[in-house]
């Protein structure tokens, strides 16, 4: 059905060419295309809708984004009249004007969630094409801003903002900041930026800008509701995290790093006698005879083979640090080069980044497997399931520096096999953990974890967990970690820890160091997943003999050891209830740390709550970020009736509330009368 919108009002004439474009229906999608451009809007999923426009030509299929492949089947009605088009899907109606500008409604009441505006009333219009060369463009797509409206997620940031309204924030992929282009809005709409392109998001008072530097069409999605139903919408049309198994809901021992066999069976062993839960230790960087060759340095790692089996007779899991990067004294990397399995460069030879490497005095430029290629992909697996599967069992891995980590970061220079790296370089690190989940799904491995330092949307369909990256170790770097967490997981990405106690320092003999690695250690303990790690001192250089300071609950001293142990305690118990949360991310989409306006929409005050969470749906977790501080005011959302899990004193929610917060306690709050084994 094609019908011109000529019986729209005529256009204003202070506008640069104003256009009345065609409207059609085209397989339950509403078409607009007027001066090149084609606008496509579709169902895609209950309440929700694709956004894809390109100048030139229809639009594109087959471009790299995070959306599965088929939408889910959804109802709609499409209706052209009166010089309109608009589309109704369940909760969400998108309306298009005769010029091609696009509102988005709440269907039961019209009420406007989200529409374009333009850049200024002559030129440019909402969206903007800038010809890069070779049909790709630098796009820009805008939208109002309102004056009321807070907005959250955007991936894993360190700027320690939980409301993201009025921040400029780079589309791109680095260490501890990482680019997740998910946004959810009070206003009541969820918004994907379905583009992997480098680039940025301003969320400007004055207007929303989404940017892409080089890329060859927009492509978003978009529903209506709560941030709930959001979050499952989403992770519906995304794709939802495997079931977390029962070894990674509990503790994961780890340092920067345990140099051999010997060290790492020692601190098992230790554990183990001490009666301490553990359930996972890690085995870190340098483990390699060379980088990029993926396989245990026999003079360091002699009998892998016994490790494991007593690891497991002790029912503790092994997981191996894999790199993603190949140096070139590496046994693969003239095969590699040869086969056209690394990462290329516009301009230049294929090394990305210096990097140590064993047998040399000084670095050597390492090169990046390309994981958008899917031979590279099945090369690299291969060579992981031959010197780490199949002869030990290891199905556990920590896929560290995958953003991937260059030096210097210049997108631009990139050439993947999926594009060119302004295009689609934001997808690394999902198509790095589609490595290993396609890997083990082909053994019939059904328990798939991963733990990286980097995610793009998507990444969780690939049982990717993200850690907040190598980031300081003292209290106001831990506070920054909550608003990182919750924004995170509004992302869709409900695997998230911290290195406990942080990353770059921390000395286990100094008492104000002690007291953050307690408090950060409670916060570990109510985290999605809890791990201890990070590079103490006395630190050494980088380098294939370096380690750093001791990093185990008894290197902190008798008073701080302690209470480590009583949270290690904590979390064996709540299990159970950590493996129930898990469920409902792997089921429907919800994640594990959660904001409180996801339980609690209705709340306003809940909105602004960026220093507590809610671990699942029954319990309020409020930890301590200050040095010295016995107290903490915690706010108790309204709707429900909170209980002390330390004290069992009840509060009416909708207030704030004071409590004792001495050095072994975090407070801990049980709503509705949920019982949960918090005290022992």
């Amino acid at each position: 059905m094609n019908q011109p919108a000529e019986t729209q009002p005529q256009v204003s004439l202070a506008q640069s060419s104003p256009t009345v474009g065609m409207f059609r229906e085209r397989d339950g999608a509403l078409e607009w295309s007027g001066r090149q451009e084609t606008v496509r809007i579709e169902p895609w999923g209950p309440d929700a809708v694709r956004v894809r426009a390109r100048l030139g030509g229809p639009v594109l299929e087959g471009l790299p984004g995070a959306l599965l492949e088929e939408a889910p089947a959804t109802p709609s009605t499409v209706k052209i009249e009166d010089g309109r088009g608009q589309l109704t899907v369940g909760a969400l109606t998108v309306e298009v004007n005769a010029e091609g500008l696009v509102r988005f409604l709440r269907t039961e009441d019209s009420a406007e969630l989200l529409a374009e505006d333009r850049a200024h009333f002559w030129w440019p219009g909402s969206r903007l094409y800038t010809a890069v060369g070779n049909g790709h463009h630098r796009l820009e797509q805008r939208f109002a801003a309102y004056d009321d409206e807070k907005l959250y997620g955007l991936g894993q940031h360190q700027h320690g903002r939980f409301d993201q309204k009025g921040l400029v924030l780079d589309l791109v992929q680095r260490n501890a900041e990482v680019g997740i282009p998910v946004l959810t809005s009070s206003r009541g709409y969820t918004l994907l930026w379905n583009n992997p392109a480098i680039g940025r998001v301003e969320l400007a008072h004055n207007g929303t800008r989404w940017v892409a530097d080089s890329a060859r069409q927009i492509d978003y999605w978009i529903t209506a509701g709560d941030p709930a139903a959001a979050q499952r919408r989403y992770s519906a049309v995304t794709g939802r995290t495997p079931m977390l198994p029962e070894w990674a809901a509990g503790f994961w021992q780890c340092k920067l790093r345990y140099r051999t066999q010997d060290e790492l069976m020692a601190v098992a062993r230790e554990y183990k006698r001490r009666g301490l839960p553990i359930s996972a230790i890690v085995c870190d960087f340098f483990h390699w005879t060379h980088l990029g060759e993926w396989k245990f340095d026999p003079k360091e790692w002699p009998d892998p083979a016994a490790m494991v089996r007593e690891l497991d007779e002790l029912g503790i899991k092994l997981v191996v640090s894999v790199w993603p990067s190949v140096s070139p004294l590496s046994e693969n990397h003239p095969v590699m080069e040869q086969r056209g399995y690394f990462i290329g460069t516009q301009y230049g030879p294929m090394a990305h980044a210096d990097w140590p490497d064993k047998e040399v005095a000084s670095t050597v430029q390492v090169a990046f497997y390309d994981a958008t290629n899917p031979e590279a992909r099945e090369f690299v697996w291969a060579k992981v399931k031959e010197n780490y599967l199949d002869p030990y069992g290891i199905t556990a891995f920590w896929l560290d520096a995958c953003e991937p980590e260059l030096k210097p970061g210049f997108q631009e220079n990139l050439r993947y096999w999926a594009g060119p790296g302004l295009e689609v370089g934001n997808a690394y690190p999902a198509e790095n953990a589609r490595t290993f989940y396609e890997g083990l799904v082909a053994t019939g491995e059904e328990e798939i974890v991963t733990l990286n330092r980097s995610a793009w949307a998507g990444s969780q369909r690939y049982g990717a967990a993200l850690w907040s990256g190598d980031i300081g170790t003292d209290f106001p770097t831990l506070r920054r970690q909550i608003a990182a967490g919750l924004n995170t997981a509004l992302s869709g990405i409900p695997w998230w820890n911290t290195d406990i106690g942080g990353f770059h320092g921390g000395d286990p003999d100094d008492p104000a160091y002690r007291e953050v690695m307690v408090r950060w250690f409670q916060f570990g303990a109510l985290s999605p997943l809890m791990r201890l790690h990070g590079f103490r001192d006395p630190g050494m250089p980088l380098g294939p003999e370096m380690t750093g300071g001791p990093n185990e609950v008894w290197s902190y001293g008798e008073e701080a050891g302690a209470v480590l142990e009583k949270y290690l305690r904590l979390r064996e118990r709540l299990k159970p209830y950590v493996l129930d949360v898990m469920r409902a991310a792997h089921e429907e989409g919800l994640p594990v740390m959660r904001p409180l306006f996801l339980e609690f929409p209705a709340d306003q005050a809940a909105w602004s709550v960026d220093d507590s969470y809610l671990f699942g749906p029954d319990l309020l977790v409020a930890p301590v970020l200050t040095a010295g501080a016995t107290a903490r005011t915690a706010y108790l959302p309204t709707g429900a009736t909170w209980t002390d899990a330390w004290t069992g004193e009840t509060y009416e929610g909708g207030r704030s509330v004071t409590v004792d917060a001495p050095l072994d306690r975090i407070p801990l709050f049980l709503r509705d009368g949920a019982r949960l084994p918090v005290a022992e």
